[in-house]
């Protein structure tokens, strides 16, 4: 491996995924972990699917499962991003990252801290600046979306979906019962308020706008009553669910700053 700077990011979602889209375009080399089973909703562009499928590609980055450090090394030095299944990130003690960034976005730091890698970046609420990590992003859409703290902590969660194409809580189906889920309809399909775009036993997941399906949880995963399963984008355009959202991006320009910063 050469003397690129290593950054190791913890979750590997959508917004995980675009943070890493960010860093390997500016030169960084990264490696990803995630648990076992993923409930990623936006799995085209997450690098997440490479833990179950084994392999993915998000835009123009390869990503292959890795099973350790020096799987994960390897690959670097092959040009594809490695994913390992590490929800507490321990291959950080082998793979030694200049930087290591927490993308979990559980709401709440789940065990990083500010000694974790000479430089941690918390994404997200739960993390504050200068007590667990060396810098916070903010992830709420608005004003302040991406914006780097260096002092205090980001916005608390208000469980708003923000607005995208005039909808907000609408586009998002969730889990109707408690169970294990099953796929009806694929991402990318255009979909009808009514239509069903999945199933948890005998009841159905209904899409409650127009729109295309931009998200869906894989079949086999289980679910709570009220989970997040789906996502439904009322802009109507299927190729917004093969490439990473405005979001994503701008968080990752956030992270990069930090980095960039602190370097």
């Amino acid at each position: 491996m050469n003397d690129t700077k290593l950054i190791l990011i913890r979750g590997a979602g959508d917004l995980a995924s675009g943070i890493a889209l960010r860093l390997r375009r500016a030169g960084f080399q990264v490696v990803m972990t995630e648990i076992a089973a993923p409930t990623t909703i936006r799995r085209t562009v997450a690098f997440s699917q490479a833990v179950i499928d084994g392999q993915c590609t998000v835009e123009d980055v390869p990503a292959r499962r890795a099973e350790g450090a020096r799987e994960a090394r390897e690959l670097l030095d092959r040009g594809v991003l490695p994913v390992l299944v590490d929800p507490e990130a321990r291959c950080r003690e082998a793979l030694e990252p200049d930087a290591l960034v927490d993308a979990i976005l559980a709401k709440r730091n789940l065990g990083t801290g500010i000694h974790d890698a000479p430089v941690v970046i918390g994404v997200g609420p739960g993390f504050t600046a200068g007590l667990d990590c060396h810098a916070a992003v903010e992830t709420m859409r608005g004003h302040t979306l991406g914006r780097v703290l260096y002092t205090g902590s980001p916005l608390p969660n208000t469980n708003i979906p923000g607005l995208i194409g005039g909808f907000a809580g609408e586009r998002v189906l969730r889990a109707p019962a408690d169970g294990i889920f099953r796929e009806a309809l694929r991402i990318g399909d255009r979909v009808r308020a009514g239509d069903v775009a999945g199933w948890v036993g005998d009841a159905p997941m209904v899409c409650t706008l127009d729109g295309v399906l931009r998200g869906l949880l894989a079949s086999g995963i289980r679910v709570r009553k009220g989970m997040k399963a789906g996502d439904v984008d009322p802009r109507n355009d299927p190729s917004y669910c093969r490439t990473a959202s405005d979001k994503a991006l701008a968080i990752g320009g956030g992270v990069l700053e930090a980095i960039l910063h602190f370097s």
